[in-house]
């Protein structure tokens, strides 16, 4: 367990706290699925302070000095390697069928797609999934949860929220990386960074076209875990 990020693990587990003390004490809720909006507004808008302030300069910095096929190649790179946790929640699901797809994907692109530089397996037409921890979760029956607005990371679920320990710890090679942390620091850094640069789009239609930001991102949200979980079938949501 000491290849894990600490700093990481005890952001989750004081979240998690909050989200025990706070639903405890609330009453007149809104939203059920949201029974600490108070506490998820004020993360919303530190978020948005931090993009605003810092992680979209640096986002359109990268862009700015980064040649596009090197963007799309990093951009791969970290897809290949998500991959491996993709595999094992296929597994997880009994998707066995995808299963094999995802490792063929896998082993196509990092060896003919130079370390999954280039996406080789898409033009082979091997589909690339979305799956994680959290959805696996969901197929077994366990429910949402309350709404969550992670400080750095965003919004998940109590349920999804353990897909930042699951696949993005546990199953991640970068985490095992030993005796190399400042290796391991850039990778993650290049990873959220390219994450940003990525959302930047995204960020700019939000802010034109949402009058109440935050609900519009709650819903959309849930939209995009419910097509998700049931694989683009329209499905309600396991209740919580």
């Amino acid at each position: 367990m000491k290849e894990l990020s600490f700093v990481r693990m005890r952001l989750i587990i004081c979240v998690v706290l909050v989200v025990f003390i706070s639903g405890c004490a609330s009453t007149g809720v809104k939203d059920e699925r949201d029974p600490i909006e108070g506490f998820n507004r004020t993360m919303y808008s530190f978020n948005q302070g931090m993009d605003k302030v810092l992680f979209n300069p640096i986002a359109k910095f990268y862009q700015l000095i980064t040649p596009d096929f090197v963007e799309r190649g990093i951009s791969n790179i970290f897809n290949n390697i998500d991959d491996i946790s993709i595999i094992a929640n296929d597994i997880l699901q009994l998707k066995i069928g995808q299963a094999y797809m995802d490792t063929a994907r896998f082993l196509v692109n990092s060896t003919l797609g130079l370390a999954g530089f280039l996406d080789v397996s898409s033009q082979m037409g091997l589909e690339k999934h979305d799956e994680d921890f959290g959805q696996t979760l969901a197929v077994w029956g366990v429910g949402a949860g309350p709404y969550i607005v992670v400080p750095i990371f965003g919004s998940t679920t109590l349920r999804d929220s353990t897909s930042l320990i699951v696949d993005d710890m546990l199953l991640n090679p970068v985490s095992y990386l030993n005796n190399n942390d400042a290796l391991k620091a850039g990778i993650l850094t290049l990873n959220f960074i390219d994450i940003k640069a990525d959302l930047l789009t995204t960020n700019d239609l939000i802010n034109e076209a949402a009058l109440d930001q935050y609900e519009f991102t709650k819903n959309a949200y849930f939209s995009r875990r419910e097509s998700q979980i049931n694989d683009g079938r329209l499905e309600p949501l396991p209740d919580f």
